[in-house]
């Protein structure tokens, strides 16, 4: 069973919280933070993407990076655009996007159940991606940044959140991109304490989104306890920010890939090839969304084609086998287009499916890619079968939406 406890938040006072809150440090790069944060002094951008404010081109690893990043952060404290709550709480933070509100509870989850696998994972981190996040927390002592998990929905949890969200929210705006961010305060002791109860009986907590800063976090908390000849177990650094959303309230949006030539083929070579693993029904110009499993739509030389695979490309008893990312690759990218590395090869990108299909078909028409691949989403069922077996994901399969804003509530580790 894994945990998750109340923490004493440091939070923005509600005056300046659109401001001060920040869309996550791995979707800009430093020119769009730079941009992003403009002249605005509360931009949380500043805590987590620190390089914003030394000059352009400084290396993002160097320790001036870091320095400034806590820096920032002690400013933030000092001048009051983050103020510590009095006691431990629990936090509501709703998420509203196409007509749709999504409702997570804020907390601390454990160093040793991401350890002991009780957090279970879907995805390989990259060592220098970790240790960037590593130095983040280690130098600031905070996890500014909140993780995103998942969970198998509780009624019992359920229920605080339904009553908890019927007062009027600490927080509540729409940022810039039109996404909605709602936050509620759970102070109650009683509740506190049911919902730590609550969660104590989930089997399991999932890595949705955040890999990298999950990863980071624990192994911070790992180093403390190692250094510490006293370590007992309940010190803050045993603990790290999350945020648990319940399975049935998440959407996994398709992640789609465009790949810059055919490998030699021509046109009609392709799609001959293809013809061996797939059905292939020409659409024209009119864009091809799939709308089921299986089914991929494919952009080339300005027509849209439905990829039907036949069913020896898959296997739906196999957690890694049923994915249409799986079939793509196995069936289209290696055999045919020579890509066996979707990590390392440069022939090939991955476009989330929240720029649309209009994206794809841009940069097909353009000229900078040839052929593009829309797919059917990955459901929250397959994501946690393959957790549950200790599978890893292809590369770039899951794309969150909306994603967490940084800097509604920070976690110190002290």
């Amino acid at each position: 069973m894994a945990i998750l406890k109340p923490f004493r938040g440091y939070r923005p006072p509600k005056e300046i919280v659109k401001q001060l809150a920040s869309r996550p440090y791995d979707v800009l790069n430093s020119e769009e933070a730079r941009e992003e944060a403009g002249d605005n002094p509360y931009s949380f951008l500043r805590v987590v993407k620190p390089e914003i404010e030394l000059p352009e081109g400084t290396d993002l690893y160097s320790q001036q990076v870091y320095d400034k990043a806590v820096e920032n952060f002690r400013k933030f404290i000092d001048k009051g655009y983050l103020v510590r709550d009095e006691q431990p709480n629990y936090y509501v933070y709703a998420q509203t996007w196409r007509n749709k509100t999504q409702y997570g509870i804020v907390g601390c989850a454990g160093v040793e159940d991401y350890l002991n696998d009780r957090i279970k994972k879907h995805e390989l981190t990259r060592p220098d991606k970790e240790e960037d996040r590593m130095k983040h927390v280690r130098h600031t002592n905070a996890n500014a940044e909140p993780v995103f998990f998942t969970y198998p929905k509780k009624e019992e949890i359920d229920r605080i959140v339904a009553e908890t969200v019927k007062a009027p929210a600490v927080y509540d705006f729409i940022a810039d991109d039109g996404f909605g961010h709602h936050f509620w305060l759970v102070d109650d002791d009683q509740l506190i304490e049911k919902l730590e109860q609550y969660f104590a009986e989930v089997p399991a907590f999932y890595v949705a989104d955040g890999h990298h800063r999950t990863a980071a976090a624990a192994l911070v908390g790992k180093e403390k306890k190692e250094n510490n000849p006293g370590h007992k177990g309940d010190e803050p650094y045993n603990f790290f920010m999350a945020v648990l959303f319940p399975d049935d309230q998440l959407t996994i949006i398709d992640y789609n890939r465009v790949v810059k030539d055919l490998n030699g083929l021509s046109k009609d070579e392709f799609i001959d090839k293809l013809s061996a693993d797939f059905d292939i029904e020409n659409k024209g110009s009119e864009a091809y969304k799939p709308n089921a499993l299986h089914v991929m739509s494919m952009y080339l030389e300005g027509e849209w084609y439905a990829l039907k695979a036949k069913t020896h490309t898959y296997d739906d008893n196999d957690p890694i086998g049923v994915l249409d990312v799986t079939i793509l690759s196995k069936s289209v990218l290696e055999p045919l287009l020579g890509i066996k590395n979707l990590r390392t090869d440069k022939r090939i990108d991955f476009v989330g499916g929240i720029r649309g299909l209009k994206e794809l078909k841009r940069r097909v028409d353009s000229g900078e890619m040839q052929v593009a691949f829309a797919l059917y989403p990955v459901t929250m069922k397959q994501l946690m079968d393959i957790a549950d077996t200790g599978n890893i994901m292809p590369p770039k399969t899951t794309w969150f939406e909306p994603k967490l804003r940084s800097g509604l509530v920070v976690n110190t580790l002290d």
